[in-house]
């Protein structure tokens, strides 16, 4: 029969041992472990999506983005396509084959603030008439408006108005 038990509840002589509250950091390692070795493995075979035979055409690639056409009206009148000073007449001319040549653009309007809301107006008729679709109005950023004034619109060979 077993001795006398000590106040503790063990026995005289028996082991002592001391429980260990300490989270054992290795297995969990090795679980972790796993797991980012199969996700390693299945994350490709995830991306692939769905396998299609895509049927084959002729038509050819797409073609490169084309690069804006800028208007300009200056705070004089005068009209810029580009660099070029062009006269308020041939502007729908200009406009027209530059789009039958080029394709269809993005046209940026700039005008300077001292222009009439009523020329520019006349201006974004005008390149509709020539076919545009995508018309934008180029301004300057607030931050930037406020710090200096806006540059002034200086025509090709030409002081600055």
């Amino acid at each position: 029969m077993a001795g006398p038990a000590l106040e503790n509840g063990q026995r005289p002589g028996a082991a002592k041992t001391k429980l260990m509250a300490d989270i054992n950091i290795t297995p969990m390692v090795d679980v972790m472990l796993v797991l980012l070795v199969i996700f390693m493995v299945t994350a490709p075979l995830l991306v692939a999506g769905v396998h299609v035979d895509l049927p084959r055409n002729a038509a050819p690639k797409l073609s490169h983005l084309q690069k804006p056409v800028i208007v300009t009206l200056a705070a004089d009148g005068a009209l810029y396509l580009g660099d070029e000073s062009v006269q308020r007449g041939d502007i729908l001319a200009r406009l027209s084959a530059l789009k039958t040549s080029a394709g269809d653009a993005t046209v940026y309007v700039r005008a300077d603030r001292k222009t009439g809301y009523g020329d520019v107006l006349e201006l974004l008729g005008v390149v509709g008439q020539a076919g545009y679709q995508k018309i934008s109005l180029l301004s300057q950023p607030l931050k930037a408006a406020s710090e200096s004034p806006a540059p002034a619109v200086v025509p090709p060979g030409g002081a600055a108005q």
